[in-house]
């Protein structure tokens, strides 16, 4: 079985360091009328803020990592990798249709929903069922328990929301989950085939 390629851990290990550091870059810039707490990321992209055009490129190259890290994947299996290109596309997408300064947008919302839902559920579209050892992040199970951890988290950003508690925590954690979960994978990949190679 191939190893990932190395640029692999670049572009995926790039998307949560990316995603994670402009978002806390554009909440200072932002100033203290912007709560990380109750504001969602989408406030800090909206087209007008201060760091508009910083969110804008964070999802453009978030987005190319996660198809480029979907291209170098070649240990998972075909319809993960595409789910998690779409979900990259779906980031590009997104700076199309910025979410407005104030209220909400059914375009920005839709497309939103369409690459958190990709992007939850590749792990298991990704996972190996062969009967050769398979890399721990391309493993049913574990696939299946990232994927349900990644649409829990994006229920509770959902209920955070209609409650307008706490939607900016709730919407970093389930953003974070999918940036970090490549990443975790490319580097079983390249481990497992590490281990798997003669001493």
């Amino acid at each position: 079985m191939r190893s990932a390629p190395w640029w692999a851990l670049v572009s995926s290990g790039c998307a949560p360091a990316l995603l994670v550091g402009s978002w806390m870059i554009a909440q200072v810039r932002e100033g203290p009328t912007y709560d990380p707490a109750a504001d969602t990321l989408s406030v800090l992209a909206s087209y007008g803020a201060t760091s508009y055009w910083l969110m804008t490129g964070m999802q453009l190259v978030l987005g190319t990592c996660y198809v480029a890290t979907a291209h170098a994947l070649r240990q998972a299996a075909l319809p993960g990798r595409v789910a998690l290109a779409g979900g990259g596309l779906s980031a590009l997408a997104l700076t199309l249709v910025p979410a407005p300064s104030s209220g909400g947008a059914l375009e920005h919302g839709v497309v939103a929903t369409v690459g958190v839902v990709l992007l939850a559920v590749w792990p298991p579209l990704a996972a190996s069922r062969g009967g050769i050892p398979v890399p721990w992040g391309l493993r049913l199970d574990v696939s299946l328990a990232a994927s349900a951890l990644m649409f829990a988290s994006a229920l509770w950003f959902v209920a955070e929301l209609q409650s307008a508690r706490a939607p900016g925590v709730a919407e970093r954690v389930v953003t974070f989950l999918q940036a970090l979960w490549p990443f975790l994978v490319v580097l079983s990949c390249r481990r497992g085939i590490a281990q798997q190679a003669p001493g």
